[in-house]
């Protein structure tokens, strides 16, 4: 009788198997360093730590070999710091690495929808790509829009070869894809409360970043994204800072951090701006001149009303702020819901989990629009 037998998989040694395990190394590496903000000798004993309780390698291939093989393949090296004692940092295809994993681990787990579109805004792209889509000519579809080869084949079918005529009907048309190029500052709220209760929220937020550099700088380089960071006050970060941001003690100004955004995106050319900020609390503090003036116990109504303001003045200069809120206090929610109403923006209230998928469904939701 035919049919088949199903049996346990167990995988062969091959030559490639150093290789493999590298490979699962660097990955489980990768996490650890940007949980450690890029501390590699906190990463590797953490991996060597878990090699002993899980056997990550065998007598083959050694946390050692995997130590030198970093150092080999531009990974990592060791430089001398303050106190004159070697150490080992991160080199600048290290810092990829993170990113480019960050990358696969979120916009992998993205499920794909049947809609098309860009970026949501009032303002056309440049429509400089051709898609793989076919369609029927219409009237107003440009002479370069033309499927030559198709055409032609379709003239032969309906005419024949010895009568051959081209006409309308024979004419199919490639869709071209108008992309908006955007201009996107995301907002880390790096407060105190990021790490409070247990729960590392600034990790996830580092990913998000890391990937929407990488996607950015990959598959949209007309895009351009700057990452700011906020605390009692606001400062913008390089990409490549992002596996060594930590949180401080810091409380949360807000208003620091939307007045630096929109700062930035007024240097910026394009038409299509948008913030995204990722926060799990309230703003409780403001800088008045050299002083900071905070309050942690609720809505401090001086603080609310300016980080309204803001909002209102956001959405006057037609930037959305989308606001990812990692909480879930009613009276936190109310404050999110009003600023949303103020900007006419967007807001979501994310678990950890599931943050990295939210900011890039709306980041890629409508990225490209099939026009005629």
């Amino acid at each position: 009788m035919l049919g088949y037998r199903f049996s346990e998989y167990i995988p062969q040694e091959t030559e490639d198997g150093k290789k493999a395990k590298f490979d699962q190394l660097l990955d489980i590496f990768n996490q650890l360093v940007t949980m450690t903000a890029g501390n590699v000798s906190e990463a590797l004993t953490w991996l060597t730590s878990l090699d002993k309780q899980y056997n990550l390698t065998d007598e083959s291939y050694g946390i050692a070999d995997f130590i030198e093989d970093l150092k080999v393949k531009g990974y990592i090296k060791e430089e001398k710091n303050e106190e004159g004692e070697q150490e080992q940092i991160l080199t600048s295809k290290g810092e990829q690495s993170i990113r480019k994993q960050s990358l696969d681990e979120i916009f992998g787990k993205l499920k794909k929808t049947g809609s098309n579109g860009n970026h949501r805004t009032p303002y056309q792209g440049t429509g400089d790509e051709n898609n793989t889509d076919r369609r029927e000519f219409q009237f107003g579809d440009a002479m370069d829009q033309i499927a030559m080869t198709e055409s032609i084949r379709n003239a032969q079918i309906n005419n024949g070869v010895e009568s051959f005529m081209l006409t309308e009907n024979d004419l199919e048309i490639v869709d071209k894809e108008y992309k908006a190029q955007t201009s996107t500052v995301l907002m880390i709220d790096i407060s105190h409360s990021m790490i409070l209760y247990g729960e590392d929220r600034i990790t996830p937020a580092k990913k998000v970043a890391m990937a929407m550099a990488e996607l950015i700088m990959t598959k949209y380089p007309k895009d351009t994204l700057d990452v700011i960071v906020f605390g009692n006050d606001a400062w913008q970060i390089q990409v490549r800072d992002l596996p060594y941001l930590e949180v401080g003690p810091y409380h949360t100004n807000t208003v620091a951090g939307l007045e630096l955004a929109m700062d930035l995106l007024r240097r910026r050319k394009n038409k299509n701006k948008q913030i995204f900020m990722i926060t799990d609390g309230k703003p409780t503090c403001l800088k008045e001149g050299i002083r900071y003036y905070k309050n942690s116990f609720g809505l401090d109504k001086k603080i609310l009303n300016k980080t309204l303001t803001l909002a209102a003045q956001c959405r006057r200069l037609k930037i959305p702020v989308t606001t990812f809120m990692i909480a879930r206090d009613q009276y936190l929610k109310e404050f999110v819901q009003e600023f949303t109403k103020i900007n006419n923006g967007r807001a979501y209230y994310s678990s950890l989990k599931g943050l990295g998928e939210f900011i890039f469904e709306d980041y890629e939701k409508n990225r490209k629009k099939g026009v005629r």
